[in-house]
């Protein structure tokens, strides 16, 4: 049973048993100043690039290494996001009002957004680097490049996170409000449908490409083209499925010496969230940028390298991807509050 709920103050003083391990509330407090030299770092870098000093080598297929924000666009986004973090991690940051939270909060969260947004091309570049012989060139300065500022939006995404815990008023040991729900005793149907729907958007991406001929790829053959279809596959059917049936919580019969036992949640959840947020990241900004060069009369994948695939066949694909991301995300969502081990101090 539950121990009665315990609460802490706007600043995140009250600690109660079960409470997170002092190193976790150390790490939450610190989180802003790591994530504001981290911030920082990188800002400056932008600006030594910004000012005529970018390296003499390709950074990516666009020639940029970043989108949405290059130049001096990606320095105001790290200024900005530095600027964001001082203020987290002030002293007094966790005793400002609840509208001036909730402000700071979001402006966060923008800048967290934008800085993964800015690094999306390192879906290509990881998988590149794991299947080098696919046809995808890799771009090491640029790929390094993209970590960074991916690496910026996550820590600034973790810092407004830990902020929100440590400021509200919700249980001292998992910082969630009173009002949060629990674990999922079981799947939901919209969990279901979100898996579904996530695999009916692989199997229209693979329509589309039966429609123009498989032969028509980018992608060269060999092992690392095999091995990325029966990943590409894998992570369109089994994944999503994973994430809302039985089989992705406890391992089938059928497994030797672990049927029975307890699948591990990262096994499942990590794989399922990363790659649900690599593909809504880039195919979203993609998507967006098709409707852009539509607007002002310009096909958005004119013919090159080769490569000549009709306008149609990108506006079935793109919106086939973005549907399969987005829902694995969703059904990730619903894994993870249904594997979720409650608080020991409240329950939640």
């Amino acid at each position: 049973m539950a121990t009665p709920l315990a609460h802490q103050t706007p600043d995140g003083a009250g600690h109660v048993a079960g409470d997170a391990a002092p190193w976790r509330r150390v790490l939450r407090r610190r989180l802003p100043l790591i994530a504001l030299a981290w911030a920082t770092g990188y800002g400056l870098l932008r600006i030594f690039w910004a000012s005529g000093h970018v390296p003499d080598t390709d950074l990516s297929p666009i020639g940029t290494d970043l989108v949405a924000f290059t130049g001096w666009a990606s320095v105001a986004l790290c200024g900005a996001a530095a600027l964001i973090l001082l203020a987290l991690a002030h002293p007094r940051a966790g005793r400002l009002g609840r509208l001036p939270r909730a402000a700071l909060l979001l402006a966060a969260w923008t800048a967290a957004v934008c800085l993964v947004a800015a690094g999306a091309l390192l879906l290509l570049d990881v998988i590149g680097g794991i299947l080098p012989g696919l046809g995808l060139r890799f771009y090491p300065v640029g790929a390094l490049s993209r970590a960074a500022c991916v690496a910026t939006g996550v820590l600034t995404g973790l810092s407004a996170r830990a902020y929100a815990r440590r400021t509200r008023v919700g249980c001292a040991g998992c910082g969630r409000p009173g009002n949060a729900p629990g674990p999922l005793a079981r799947t939901p149907a919209w969990a279901f449908w979100a898996a579904y729907l996530a695999v009916a958007g692989c199997v229209t991406r693979i329509a589309a490409q039966a429609a123009v001929g498989f032969g028509e790829s980018p992608l060269s053959g060999g092992i690392s083209a095999s091995l990325f279809d029966i990943g590409f596959v894998l992570g369109g059917s089994l994944l999503p499925l994973a994430l809302v049936h039985r089989f992705g919580r406890t391992w089938p019969r059928w497994v030797p010496r672990l049927a029975g036992r307890r699948v591990p949640r990262r096994l499942v959840l990590w794989p399922g969230a990363a790659i649900s947020s690599g593909i809504t990241v880039y195919f979203g900004l993609m998507l967006l940028q098709m409707f852009w060069e539509r607007l002002h009369g310009r096909n958005p994948f004119p013919p090159e390298g080769g490569l000549d695939l009709p306008e149609a066949f990108f506006w079935v694909a793109v919106p086939a991807y973005l549907t399969w991301g987005a829902g694995m995300a969703v059904s990730a969502l619903a894994y993870a509050r249904r594997t979720r081990v409650p608080c020991p101090a409240c329950g939640r």
